[in-house]
C-alpha cells in the first residue's frame, strides 16, 4: 500500500536537519525555529519519503516523530544507524513510553523530547548533534584516506602491518613468513612509508581503526582477508 505524504523543503545554510513527522504543525513549527537558528530545514510527513532521500554530504541530525504512518521511530533509526552513520538522530513523541525511550537511547539516540517541547532546549540538542555530526564525519574522510593508504599495500606488506601490530620484531616476524629479517625490514619500511605512519605507535593506531571498520579485532588472517576487498 502506497502512503501519500507531504514533503516540504526550505531554502538554507548548511548543516542539514531533517524532520520526520505526522503532524504538518508539527513540521512548520520545527521548520521555522530551525531556520531561524540558520541551518537548512528539510521536512518530511513519513518515514519512507525521507528514507528514499539521497544522502547528504554535509553534518546534519534527524528529528523524528516516534509514531509515523508508514514506520516507527525506531525503525527510522535502524536504518539510519545502518548506512548513515554521521546522522545524530532526536527523537520526539506524543505520548511518552519509556521502553521506547530506553531502545532509542540505547540505540545511539541523542535526545528524546515529549510534545510540546521546548524551544531552547530542541535547538540545544540540535548544536550538539551537528557536533556529532562534524566528528562522524571527520572520522569517516581519515578512515577513507586509510583504507585508501592500505589498499596499495603488497599481500606481504599486509601480513608484515599484522604482525608488528601484533607486537612481534623482526626476527620474529622472519621465522612467522619464512622470510629473512632484512626482507622483513625493507617490507616494513614500505610499508611505513605508504601509511605514512610516523612512528609505531602511529601505525599501531591507524592498523586499529582500519580493524575497527572492518569488524575485526584479534583475529589477524580474517581482518587481513575483509581488509583487502576495501
Amino acid at each position: 500500500m502506497n502512503i501519500l505524504c507531504g514533503r516540504e523543503l526550505a531554502s538554507g545554510t548548511i548543516p542539514d536537519v531533517f524532520v520526520v513527522d505526522k503532524d504538518a504543525s508539527v513540521r512548520e513549527s520545527l521548520r521555522t525555529l530551525i531556520e531561524r537558528a540558520g541551518w537548512r530545514t528539510e521536512t518530511f510527513a513519513c518515514a519512507q519519503e525521507f528514507l528514499s532521500r539521497a544522502k547528504v554530504q554535509v553534518p546534519s541530525c534527524l528529528i523524528v516523530d516516534d509514531s509515523l504512518p508508514d514506520l516507527s521511530g525506531l525503525d527510522v533509526q535502524t536504518r539510519i544507524n545502518a548506512d548513515r552513520m554521521a546522522m545524530p538522530i532526536i527523537f520526539i513523541t506524543d505520548f511518552p513510553n519509556v521502553r521506547t525511550t530506553v531502545r532509542a537511547m540505547k540505540a545511539g539516540a541523542l535526545e528524546f523530547f515529549t510534545k510540546p517541547f521546548n524551544d531552547n532546549l530542541i535547538l540545544n540538542a540540535v548544536r550538539h548533534a551537528i557536533d556529532h555530526s562534524n566528528l562522524a564525519m571527520a572520522r569517516q574522510a581519515q578512515l577513507l584516506v586509510l583504507q585508501e593508504r592500505y589498499a596499495i599495500l603488497s599481500s606481504r606488506e599486509r601480513q608484515v602491518m599484522d604482525l608488528v601490530v601484533e607486537g612481534l620484531l623482526n626476527k620474529q616476524i622472519g621465522w612467522e613468513l619464512d622470510i629473512s629479517e632484512i626482507t622483513v625490514k625493507a617490507h616494513r619500511g614500505r610499508l611505513m612509508r605508504k601509511m605514512k605512519a610516523t612512528t609505531l605507535v602511529d601505525l599501531i593506531k591507524k592498523a586499529w581503526m582500519l580493524r575497527a571498520a572492518s569488524g575485526f579485532h584479534n583475529d589477524t588472517v580474517n581482518w587481513t582477508a575483509s581488509a583487502q576487498s576495501v
